[in-house]
């Protein structure tokens, strides 16, 4: 018996919303982007169906690259990372502009690996890249992020 397409949308949801949510808000620094992000990629795999056949991992690579698109095409118009629309505790606001400072993939693959704590395979597979890239991607964002966080105390 298999499990039907909205059951599985809907036991992502449950299990897994509110990391994602709070990964995807840490990957954008960007609250609004998250939860559009987050919604619009619950929506397509609802809207796929039987197409979608491993749904946790459809939906975190669905989330992260509607919101990088968003970032790049924010990024086009105003040349700039956003900044945070709302107030976050001083480590976290910290820990966001810090990862505001690498590449898209750097990001990405940090959040996942360290705060999602998803290994380098699944991290791999969301980002549809090889494990070799994902842990190079994972030494450059540790390298740049020590020195940044190093000053802030953190």
């Amino acid at each position: 018996m298999s499990i039907e397409p909205h059951d599985a949308v809907e036991r992502v949801w449950r299990e897994q919303g509110a990391k994602l949510w709070r990964s995807l808000v840490a990957f954008t620094a960007d609250p609004d982007v998250a939860t559009d992000a987050m919604a619009e990629a619950f929506a397509q795999a609802l809207g796929r169906g039987d197409a979608v056949r491993d749904h946790d991992r459809w939906i975190w690579r669905a989330s992260f690259r509607i919101a990088a698109g968003e970032l790049k095409a924010r990024s086009r118009r105003s040349g700039e990372m956003p900044t945070l629309s709302y107030q976050m505790p001083e480590p976290v606001a910290d820990l966001v502009h810090a990862l505001a400072s690498l590449s898209p993939n750097q990001r990405a693959a940090a959040v996942l690996h360290e705060y999602a704590d998803l290994s380098t395979r699944d991290v791999a597979r969301i980002l549809g890249c090889s494990q070799a890239t994902v842990r190079v991607h994972l030494a450059q964002a540790r390298k740049r992020l020590r020195p940044l966080l190093e000053e802030t105390g953190d």
